[in-house]
């Protein structure tokens, strides 16, 4: 057998994303409550669950699994696959806590630009397809770096439960905009 780390090369290894790879924690079906991360962690504590704010029908918290600082998920609270699922109220709530999650971010955190966005089912991309998620992240000008390319490693400059505090705080702070 040969040496894997005869190239010369460092390796940092992220053993932690295996569990999230392999579906660890991840609902199987659309109806699965039981298996579903996003139905579990509204009853915890926002700072267990990394909550930056909740809603009556949706809420936002931290991605466990971040690709940049800030990033965001938008819940609702009701277990529903797809965007079509939700009715006009958590449409309404959905977009307000989007359109705030990314006033908030750049408060705290002065990204130049955000990705936002859906994937619909598993072939979709999703990661978790049971439960709808809208992803907001953040992002900044060489924020892409040689780290994940060659390394499958993000780089994240505060701990998650920092930021969470950081985005919460502001969050409150921040006067509702809806109608």
């Amino acid at each position: 057998m040969s040496d894997p780390t005869a190239d010369h090369f460092d390796r940092l290894w992220t053993p932690y994303r295996m569990a999230y790879i392999q579906g660890e924690g991840k609902p199987k079906h659309a109806g699965d409550l039981d298996g579903c991360p996003f139905c579990t962690i509204p009853s915890m504590s926002d700072e267990d669950g990394l909550i930056v704010a909740r809603g009556d029908r949706v809420y936002a918290v931290l991605n466990k699994f971040p690709y940049n600082a800030g990033h965001l998920l938008i819940v609702p609270f009701r277990h529903v696959p797809d965007y079509t699922d939700i009715d006009v109220d958590e449409v309404a709530e959905y977009s307000a806590f989007t359109q705030k999650a990314m006033r908030v971010i750049r408060e705290v955190s002065g990204p130049q630009g955000f990705n936002l966005g859906m994937n619909q089912g598993a072939v979709g991309g999703a990661g978790i397809a049971a439960h709808l998620h809208q992803h907001v992240i953040p992002r900044w000008g060489g924020d892409t770096n040689f780290m994940p390319v060659i390394a499958s490693t993000r780089v994240l400059p505060q701990l998650l439960s920092d930021t969470r505090r950081l985005l919460a705080e502001a969050w409150a702070a921040e006067p509702y905009r809806g109608s």
